[in-house]
């Protein structure tokens, strides 16, 4: 495109909060995006019954955004705070108008949600094989680190897990000891770093639940938030991890063989037969565990860090998530 016209273009579009009429079309536009972009035969039925759409912006409807043409939506991103750590996406723009700076303009407001928030680390994941997709998200100074592997096994019956509770089971007056005790261990990971946002949207839109591990001296040894079935960032037949670690420190690879059969025990008790969980290779040993049990690589991708740090993705971390 000219750049006369380009510039033109690029004037025309708005940048404003989703709202809740415009989720329908919102969700159709990212299902037809990544579809297009990894060459689905059938893009608009990407990712199936899973929703990523719907769920996050009711999480947070203030960080979520919408990119109009002529009053249209054409576009939309969300950002999500876990407290000294903030991450974006999905980043999602009509197939038809790429590459006419949409993107830039949907990252403008999410940067602008980091400031207000004050998080320290700051990522995102996107598709390493695309030099596109690095180089604009470069410009606002992310940069690629390791690769991040999205997995999946098939629910095999495990023995039950001793001193596991679930979020979803305790009483009103109980949840905010079971927060605070979440980001204490959370906090020993990466300091500030917190899942109050997740765990209790996870509970208030009846996603799935959150996975406690009781530990000694009124400590958690891990947590779990875990989406579960249709209409969750899961879908059907599907438990995932959205996010999940244990305490640091000597015993920690035990502590996540635990999680990670607690996980699998969850899905169980759901019905579900595939249980899906993500991990950043440069947490080497939490990796090669789950391959161990039996996950396989089904979709892989990078994450880009802002500063160019580790944040919590190194060795000694056991450390599920994957910032799609």
């Amino acid at each position: 495109m000219p750049s006369a016209k380009r510039t033109s273009f690029a004037a025309s579009v708005s940048v404003r909060p989703l709202a809740e009429p415009d989720l329908d079309r919102a969700d159709e536009i990212f299902r037809v995006a990544f579809g297009t972009f990894l060459g689905v035969p059938e893009p608009e039925t990407f990712f199936g019954t899973a929703d990523y759409v719907r769920t996050r912006w009711a999480a947070d409807p203030q960080a979520a955004f919408a990119a109009t043409v002529e009053g249209e939506v054409v576009g939309s991103n969300f950002a999500a705070d876990w407290g000294s750590v903030g991450y974006f996406g999905p980043l999602t723009v009509r197939p038809d108008l790429w590459d006419q700076g949409i993107g830039r303009r949907l990252m403008e407001p999410v940067m602008a949600c980091f400031d207000t928030w004050e998080n320290r680390h700051l990522g995102l994941f996107t598709f390493a094989h695309s030099p596109k997709h690095l180089e604009l998200y470069r410009r606002y100074g992310f940069w690629p680190r390791f690769l991040t592997a999205i997995m999946k096994k098939q629910v095999a019956v495990r023995a039950a897990v001793p001193g596991r509770a679930l979020y979803g089971e305790l009483t009103a007056a109980e949840r905010p000891e079971a927060l605070n005790l979440s980001r204490a261990l959370t906090g020993a990971v990466y300091e500030g770093l917190s899942l109050d946002r997740e765990i209790v949207a996870t509970q208030a839109q009846g996603l799935g639940d959150t996975i406690l591990l009781e530990g000694s001296d009124s400590h958690l040894d891990g947590l779990a938030v875990c989406h579960c079935g249709v209409g969750s960032e899961a879908g059907e037949d599907v438990c995932f991890v959205k996010f999940g670690a244990v305490r640091p420190g000597p015993d920690a690879a035990d502590r996540f063989e635990r999680l990670l059969t607690a996980c699998e025990q969850l899905a169980l008790e759901k019905g579900l037969g595939q249980l899906d969980a993500g991990v950043n290779l440069a947490r080497q040993d939490a990796y090669r565990r789950m391959v161990d049990r039996g996950f396989r690589t089904w979709l892989q991708g990078v994450t880009m860090h802002k500063p160019n740090e580790p944040g919590y993705s190194h060795s000694d971390a056991y450390v599920i998530d994957d910032w799609r």
